[in-house]
């Protein structure tokens, strides 16, 4: 059992039944010239966020704690991204890029497409789960759930890209489900102005479930392998 720094109190995670959630470490949402980039957000915090998010892969890996990838995005023809009346089509900033910029069509966040795969600093390895999402919180309408379950999963350590986006839909889900949820801040990378950043993180310590650093949950769980 690890006792992980956190806000706004320490967390006790076994490996054997921890999952750590890497989200949506596209070329879209890290890589300049993938979406992200192109709707005009700042990416400027990615690299750092890109290496600690490697770092605690690493020690994941080594601890034997889950590693899952969420992979966002559609069909070549977008069926997957809803229908007329679909809100997501309305909102979904990749989708609006699209409209914006017709040329781009069939590039965003396309199956099969660069923008759509895992950028190459952080390719899954085997034993690692790669969950293909339709929306913003990777519950809905995937086998996250099971495939977490079905191993004995009940603590779930999230890393990636949004922190006010995808990050904190899929924790708050996790949370609805009864999944003990941390989110490394220092390894996740916000959309938009530093106050989006920090109403997340203040949303996941008081009601969604803690908040810690890389360095700590890799040097407590690498702990826990050592001494086991």
């Amino acid at each position: 059992m690890s006792l992980i720094p956190a806000s706004p109190e320490p967390v006790a995670f076994d490996a054997k039944d921890t999952a750590l959630i890497v989200v949506d470490m596209q070329n879209a949402y890290a890589t300049p010239g993938g979406y992200v980039d192109l709707a005009g957000f700042d990416l400027t915090g990615a690299r750092s966020c890109i290496q600690n998010i490697g770092t605690a892969i690493a020690a994941s890996r080594k601890a034997g704690v889950q590693v899952v990838f969420l992979q966002n995005g559609w069909d070549a023809g977008y069926s997957e991204a809803g229908g007329p009346q679909s809100p997501n089509l309305a909102k979904s900033n990749a989708m609006k890029t699209m409209r914006q910029r017709p040329e781009l069509w069939g590039t965003l966040l396309s199956k099969g497409g660069w923008d759509y795969d895992i950028i190459d600093e952080l390719s899954p390895q085997e034993g690692d789960l790669l969950v293909p999402k339709p929306r913003y919180s990777a519950f809905f309408n995937t086998w996250l759930d099971s495939a977490l379950r079905s191993r004995g999963i009940r603590n779930l350590v999230f890393c990636g890209i949004a922190t006010n986006v995808c990050v904190e839909s899929t924790l708050r889900d996790g949370f609805h489900l009864e999944y003990h949820c941390l989110m490394l801040d220092d390894a996740t990378h916000h959309l938009g102005p530093q106050f989006v950043r920090d109403a997340s993180v203040y949303n996941v310590k008081t009601f969604f479930g803690w908040v810690g650093e890389t360095a700590d949950y890799c040097q407590a769980i690498t702990a826990e392998t050592a001494h086991a």
